[in-house]
């Protein structure tokens, strides 16, 4: 579910009106806003006009194709506008293309309207995460910068590991984390065993939780974790 606090301001750039009013549609139900550009030139003059949250770039465009979209917009803004791909071409070295000139994310179509707006989330958070210098999500604040933590105020005594997987949560809340991706995200592709991850997440809780009166990492049973900060929680 959405949440309504976190609506994004899109720039959504896709000549086939269908697939633009779709996206549209399904999305602003959920509380986001949206521009349009029809072909690439116009959506490079609205990045570089307006404020937005995230730009949704078709690959194939009129008078200007996504990349060199993608590549002027790097070049010209004076802000990190994040971009997440949307394509046709699913190939490795299509992909590498997008990435290389700056694209932060990429989906091909046929694409899932939920998953496109989980991306969007997930993309407009981690950007806010990386330019901020602090993150506040409910009763905890990551300072970045400093590499704290506090919650309710109170400074937790983190170890570095601890600090990471609480980073990751973030960068994803409100969703939720798999086992598998968080494991990616900590170890890369070096194996590492199961009871590894369990006695770090162990010690997070500890430092994290246990000391408070309400739990916020939450455990998703066969699925992985996510932070859990409704207020409610306190019993109101």
């Amino acid at each position: 579910m959405t949440n309504q606090t976190s609506s994004l301001y899109v720039l959504l750039v896709e000549d086939q009106v269908n697939i633009a009013r779709n996206i549209s549609d399904y999305m602003e139900a959920k509380g986001h806003v949206f521009d349009f550009a029809a072909q690439g030139q116009q959506g490079l003059e609205l990045a570089l006009e307006n404020h937005y949250d995230l730009i949704i770039l078709d690959l194939n465009l009129p008078v200007m194709d996504g990349l060199e979209v993608c590549r002027q917009l790097r070049e010209k803004s004076s802000r990190h506008l994040p971009i997440l791909m949307l394509t046709a071409r699913d190939s490795i070295e299509d992909k590498v293309s997008g990435f290389t000139v700056g694209a932060d994310d990429y989906l091909t179509k046929p694409f899932s309207l939920q998953e496109l707006e989980v991306r969007c989330m997930a993309l407009a958070r981690r950007h806010l995460l990386q330019s901020e210098n602090t993150l506040t999500i409910g009763p905890i604040s990551l300072d970045r910068k400093r590499q704290r933590v506090t919650r309710n105020g109170e400074v937790l005594d983190l170890h570095a590991m601890g600090y990471r997987i609480l980073t990751v949560l973030a960068e994803a809340y409100p969703q939720v984390v798999s086992r598998s991706m968080l494991s990616q995200k900590l170890w890369g592709d070096a194996p590492t065993e199961s009871d590894a991850m369990r006695s770090h997440i162990y010690q997070l809780r500890c430092v994290l939780d246990k000391p408070f009166d309400y739990p916020v990492l939450k455990t998703v049973h066969g699925v992985g974790f996510a932070l859990d900060v409704r207020e409610d929680k306190n019993g109101s």
